[in-house]
C-alpha cells in the first residue's frame, strides 16, 4: 500500500518541478540552460581572428580565456594568469600562471601556450583584427611551466587591460587551426554546435579549473528582425535578449513583471562612417558637409526612439576623458549646402551610397540620414548588406562612400591611427598623440592627450559621429546575474543563474 502511494506522489513531485524548470530554461531533464538572442551571426567563432563583435559576444569569457579578464564593470581581474609583478621601469612584467589547466580537447595549457598564442597574433601573416595590442611586445620567456615573463619595448599603461580583450584569448598549438569552425579554448563552456543561420550551444564543461558556472548550457540564438525578437521574448523561446533590436517595444515589455528591462551603457560609439580614401570624400570641405546635414538627436528619436547620446567625436560620454564636441560640426543643412557649392558641387550631382548592415539603428538610422542628405543637396542610394557582405565590401575591401556601423570595442578611438582601417584616415599628427597615450601610465595624465585626439577627429571631420549607443537589455525576471553594462563585447555567462524562488 505505501508503495502504491509513493509512486504517484513521486510522479507528481518530477512533473511539478518539471514545469517549474520548463519555464526557466531547462534544456532537458537534469540540465538547465538559458537562451541569449543574438542580433547579429558571427561570421566565425575564432576571436583572435576577425573583427566581428559577435564573436566576443558568444565565446568571450564563457569559451575562451586570457591572461587577464574585464568584468562588468570595466576593471581588470585576473584570469589564466593569478598574478602578476611589474618591474620599476614599467617594462618587464611576470606573470603566475593558473596550474591544473586545460583545454576543452584535454590538452594541457602552461606558458608555451601564451607565447604561441601571442606570436601568431603578432606575426607578419597575421589576421588578429587588434594586432596592435601586441605591438608593444619585445621577447617572451618560459621561466618554467607556469611563470611567463614579458618584455616590452616601452611601459605601456593599459597592457593589462589589452591582455583583457577577446583578441587576446589564448588558444592552442593542436587546435587553432580549427577554432573558426569548432573552438577550443579553456573557459567553462566548450564548443557543442553551431547550426548556421539559427544558433551556437555551448554546455558547461566537466573539468573547468575555476569555479563552474550555475548554468548548463547556453543557447545563442540569431535573430535579427524586431518583430522576431519581440515574439521570441513574450513566448519564452528566449530567455534574454542584452542587446534587445527593437527599443520601441521596451516600453510594453517594461510593463510585463516577466521580465526585466535594464538601459545600461555600451562602448559603442555609432558612426556615419565616411571613406576618407576615396574621391571626393578624401576632401575636407565635403566631409564637413556631410556632417552638417546630420541631425543627430532626430535620428536618436527616429531610429532608438531617444534611447541614446550624442556624441561629436569617437569617444564615450562616460569616460572621465570626454568632451562634447557635438556643437562643432552640428546640424545646419543651409551651412551643408554652402559647402557641397565650395567643394564644386550643384544640387543632386554628387551621388554617394549608403551601405547598410542589419541593426536597426543602422537600418533606421540610415533611412533618416539619407532623406537629411538629400534634404542638404547629396544625391543618396541606400544598400541593405548581411552582415558577412558588410564585413567583406567595407571592412576588408574599402569598397564603400558611407556606411553606419557602431564600434563597441573599448576605448578604441586608436583605430584611427591605423591606416590600413576601413574609413582609412591618415594624421600624422593623430597618430603622435595615440603614440604618447600608449606610453603613458598615468590615467591622469592621458586625459588631455584624449581629449586632443577628440578634437582631431572633430576637426577633420573624419566621420560623422552620432549616438553612444544604449544598451537595451531584456531578460526573464527569475534570471539574475547579466550584464547590465558592456565595457566589453560580451555576454559574459559565467555568474548567470536562475532564481526560482
Amino acid at each position: 500500500m505505501v508503495a502504491k502511494l509513493i509512486r504517484p506522489f513521486f510522479l507528481i513531485t518530477i512533473l511539478f518541478f518539471m514545469a517549474i524548470f520548463s519555464n526557466a530554461g531547462m534544456t532537458r531533464v537534469g540540465m538547465l540552460g538559458v537562451s541569449v538572442g543574438m542580433v547579429l551571426e558571427p561570421p566565425h567563432l575564432d576571436p583572435t581572428a576577425g573583427a566581428a563583435g559577435a564573436i566576443d559576444e558568444i565565446v568571450y569569457a564563457n569559451l575562451f580565456e586570457g591572461l587577464t579578464k574585464i568584468d562588468r564593470n570595466g576593471h581588470v581581474q585576473p584570469l589564466l594568469a593569478k598574478s602578476w609583478t611589474i618591474s620599476g621601469d614599467g617594462k618587464t612584467y611576470t606573470f603566475s600562471l593558473e596550474k591544473n589547466v586545460r583545454f576543452h580537447d584535454n590538452t594541457s595549457f602552461d606558458a608555451n601556450d601564451v607565447i604561441f598564442s601571442f606570436e601568431r597574433a603578432m606575426a607578419l601573416d597575421s589576421v588578429n583584427a587588434q594586432k596592435n595590442l601586441f605591438e608593444p611586445i619585445q621577447s617572451m620567456e618560459a621561466k618554467d611551466p607556469y611563470t611567463l615573463i614579458i618584455h616590452l619595448k616601452r611601459p605601456t599603461g593599459d597592457f593589462l587591460y589589452n591582455l583583457g580583450w577577446g583578441d587576446a584569448a589564448i588558444v592552442a598549438k593542436e587546435s587553432y587551426e580549427n577554432n573558426k569552425i569548432s573552438p577550443v579554448g579553456t573557459g567553462p563552456y566548450r564548443f557543442v554546435r553551431w547550426d548556421k543561420g539559427n544558433q551556437v550551444i555551448l554546455t558547461r564543461t566537466d573539468f573547468y579549473w575555476g569555479i563552474r558556472p550555475s548554468i548548463d548550457q547556453v543557447t545563442f540564438k540569431f535573430i535579427s528582425d524586431p518583430t522576431a525578437a519581440m515574439i521570441a521574448m513574450q513566448s519564452g523561446d528566449i530567455d534574454a535578449f542584452p542587446n534587445f533590436p527593437a527599443p520601441e517595444l521596451l516600453s510594453k515589455l517594461q510593463k510585463d513583471p516577466k521580465f526585466k528591462v535594464v538601459i545600461g551603457t555600451t562602448e559603442g560609439e555609432t558612426i556615419l562612417a565616411i571613406n576618407n580614401r576615396r574621391p571626393p570624400l578624401n576632401n575636407k570641405i565635403v566631409r564637413q558637409a556631410i556632417c552638417h546635414a546630420i541631425d543627430r538627436q532626430s535620428i536618436v528619436d527616429g531610429a532608438m526612439f531617444g534611447y541614446g547620446t550624442p556624441i561629436g567625436s569617437h569617444f564615450a560620454p562616460h569616460h572621465p576623458a570626454y568632451i562634447d564636441l557635438t556643437k562643432q560640426n552640428q546640424y545646419n543643412p543651409a551651412l551643408a549646402k554652402k559647402l557641397l557649392s565650395e567643394a564644386g558641387y550643384k544640387p543632386g550631382e554628387l551621388a554617394l551610397v549608403i551601405k547598410l548592415p542589419p541593426p536597426s539603428y543602422a537600418r533606421r538610422g540610415g533611412e533618416i540620414a539619407a532623406a537629411q542628405l538629400q534634404k542638404a543637396g547629396f544625391k543618396i542610394d541606400l544598400i541593405p548588406v548581411e552582415w558577412a557582405q558588410w564585413l567583406d565590401d567595407v571592412s576588408r575591401r574599402k569598397d564603400f562612400d558611407l556606411t553606419i556601423i557602431s564600434h563597441t570595442e573599448p576605448l578604441d578611438i586608436n583605430i584611427y591611427a591605423r591606416l590600413d582601417y576601413y574609413f582609412g584616415y591618415d594624421n600624422p599628427a593623430f597618430k603622435d598623440i595615440i603614440n604618447l597615450v600608449a606610453q603613458t601610465t598615468s590615467d591622469e595624465k592621458k586625459i588631455p592627450l584624449y581629449q586632443s585626439a577628440q578634437k582631431m577627429l572633430a576637426d577633420d571631420s573624419v566621420n560623422c559621429f552620432l549616438f553612444q549607443l544604449a544598451k537595451h537589455g531584456v531578460w526573464n525576471a527569475q534570471l539574475g546575474g547579466m550584464w547590465e553594462n558592456s565595457p566589453i563585447q560580451a555576454n559574459d555567462m559565467t555568474e548567470v543563474f536562475w532564481d526560482l524562488r
